[in-house]
């Protein structure tokens, strides 16, 4: 790794941060197996009436058309009114700001007589489209409206004109479904295929409704159950995605392909594992899905399951899943639990064999700025504690990757991640490939975090070393003419120096009496506040705090880190912690 990127590991004001949460991102993110989820929101739109007598929370305004003597007789029913008033073209064929003609509300009101009155007025209106392209067929078969659907259909209507979102009013009516409906416009035909703007048609829209009976309307009306190129999405696939066992069922014995794949490579079983669908993902099994069929990403359903946290689905596919497929992917299923925080399922992997600690191919791990290759390393850069912990319990090593994952715990600043790791062994003297420091980096990383640094602080880590300067009294060079980077050089950047008081006054109660360099004197000297810090060393360090001293350096990192199993007494426990 060059320079560059390991340069990111330490402090904005040097430009050597651990990456963020976003930077830590690969470049290229593996792609979710999923197919998207039907929007019925963007099929034909909802119309509001606003009226003092017709008022329905349905999407377009009568407001400004309330004044239409053709309008207001429609909406009563009023035929022989309306017959009177069409006489003329001008009120037949006048727009509201919407695009409506008087044909639109007469089938949207469900009054057929006054529809029929206008269609013989003027005929050629039967498909005249309003400003989202919805026709009077549309609008009646929205509404549910059997008798005006009848008389358009009779009177020529096109049952093929879709609307905006290019719903048609066949698909309209299976999502209503409205068996009727549909039974009337395929007797007028209605292409059974058409698709909408989600690719979708009336059989998929069945399919999500469950409703095997029209399913089989639209079967025998020539619907494709199986798609001849992979750019549409198959029935099955739907179904599976919404655990519509019903029509899943149907489907199969219809002679659905139960490994047909999208063009990212989904299959049902990807969709039945990824939102949790045992039952669906059971029985897809038993009907010859194959469980090796990757994504164009490189992704099993084994993978999608235990991304998703679905521990049962999980245990299900691990016995039918191929090993050599599990090695040949480009992440194992538990780096992606660990990435997800999916304990139970990181528990289930371990326990039929996942090797805890499989590491990323490099052609991978180069995606990311860290360059991370273990599943421990995945779930402690994304928070991951509990699962963190059961990799380590499965015995997860933590020296496999460039950086240590307690540089990222610090960095994270996450004190039970931190506190779990140093209980592990993780070592205190971690560094920063490429980064050179005269001082812990984990004092780095804590940034302005007391907590977190008194709890380095406690288990071992060198305090010492943060006043040690080769300049001591005299005065320091500019900065950055130093590949090393020493503790007042740091905290005396603009970034940090705010919180120098704070920091300093804290590790001061890890040392024994310490001469300050001028860098840090003056950087004492800036604020009022922080002279009470620079008092404490004017005087001899009490025998009580030099003692507690030698004896954690005698007792050693390893030691302080378990020191709550060590047979001492509570006080002198509390004692040797800093716990006063």
């Amino acid at each position: 790794a060059d320079k560059d990127v390991y340069s990111e590991l330490i402090l904005n004001s040097f430009a050597v941060t651990l990456p963020s949460k976003r930077t830590c991102e690969p470049k290229q993110r593996p792609q979710n197996a999923s197919i998207p989820q039907h929007n019925r929101a963007t099929g034909p739109p909802h119309y509001t009436v606003k009226s003092s007598i017709f008022s329905s929370n349905l999407g377009f305004s009568l407001l400004s058309r309330d004044v239409d003597p053709v309008v207001c007789a429609i909406k009563r029913g009023d035929v022989e009114t309306v017959k009177n008033l069409t006489a003329s073209s001008h009120w037949v064929l006048k727009e509201n700001n919407d695009g409506w003609i008087p044909l639109h509300d007469a089938a949207y009101c469900g009054q057929d007589e006054c529809l029929k009155t206008l269609l013989r007025a003027l005929p050629g209106s039967v498909d005249k489209r309003t400003l989202q392209e919805q026709t009077a067929l549309l609008l009646a078969v929205s509404c549910e409206h059997l008798a005006c659907v009848q008389c358009l259909l009779e009177a020529g209507a096109d049952p093929d004109i879709s609307s905006k979102s290019k719903e048609t009013p066949l698909y309209k009516a299976c999502e209503l479904e409205n068996i009727d409906m549909v039974n009337l416009l395929l007797s007028y035909g209605a292409t059974v295929n058409q698709r909408c703007a989600q690719g979708w048609t009336a059989l998929h829209e069945a399919v999500s409704r469950n409703n095997t009976e029209i399913c089989e309307i639209l079967l025998r009306a020539g619907a494709i159950i199986n798609p001849s190129n992979t750019y549409t999405i198959a029935p099955l696939v739907v179904a599976a995605q919404q655990g519509q066992m019903r029509t899943l069922c149907y489907l199969i014995e219809k002679g659905a392909d139960v490994n047909t794949q999208t063009c990212d490579g989904v299959t049902a079983l990807h969709e039945a594992s990824k939102n949790g669908h045992m039952e669906i993902a059971a029985l897809l099994l038993t009907k010859n899905a194959d469980a090796n069929k990757p994504t164009s990403s490189g992704l099993l359903p084994l993978h999608i399951a235990a991304q998703y946290g679905h521990d049962k689905i999980v245990s299900l596919l691990v016995s039918v899943t191929s090993r050599a497929m599990l090695r040949h992917s480009w992440i194992s299923p538990l780096h992606l639990a660990a990435e997800h925080n999916r304990h139970t399922v990181a528990a289930v992997l371990l326990k039929t064999g996942a090797d805890v600690n499989a590491t990323l191919p490099h052609s991978h791990s180069i995606k990311y700025a860290d360059r991370r290759t273990t599943a421990l390393y995945f779930a402690i850069a994304n928070g991951s504690t509990e699962t963190a912990e059961v990799l380590l319990n499965a015995g997860a090593s933590l020296s496999l990757d460039p950086v240590s994952p307690l540089l990222m715990a610090v960095r994270q600043g996450c004190v039970s991640t931190v506190s779990l790791l140093l209980e592990r062994g993780a070592d205190l003297n971690a560094s920063i490939p490429t980064c050179t420091t005269t001082f812990p980096a984990l004092v780095a990383l804590c940034q302005n975090n007391l907590p977190l640094l008194k709890c380095l602080l406690d288990n071992g880590c060198d305090a010492l070393s943060c006043f040690t300067c080769a300049y001591g009294s005299a005065p320091h060079p500019a900065a950055g003419q130093s590949d090393i980077i020493t503790f007042c050089e740091w905290i005396s950047t603009p970034v940090m120096s705010k919180w120098a008081g704070p920091i300093i006054d804290l590790l001061l109660e890890y040392v024994g009496h310490v001469q300050l360099c001028s860098k840090l004197t003056e950087l004492l000297d800036s604020r009022e506040e922080w002279h009470v810090v620079k008092r404490k060393l004017l005087s001899p360090c009490p025998l009580l705090h030099l003692c507690r001293l030698k004896i954690r350096t005698q007792m050693g990192g390893h030691r302080l880190r378990s020191i709550t199993s060590v047979p001492l007494p509570n006080r002198l426990i509390r004692y040797l912690s800093h716990v006063d």
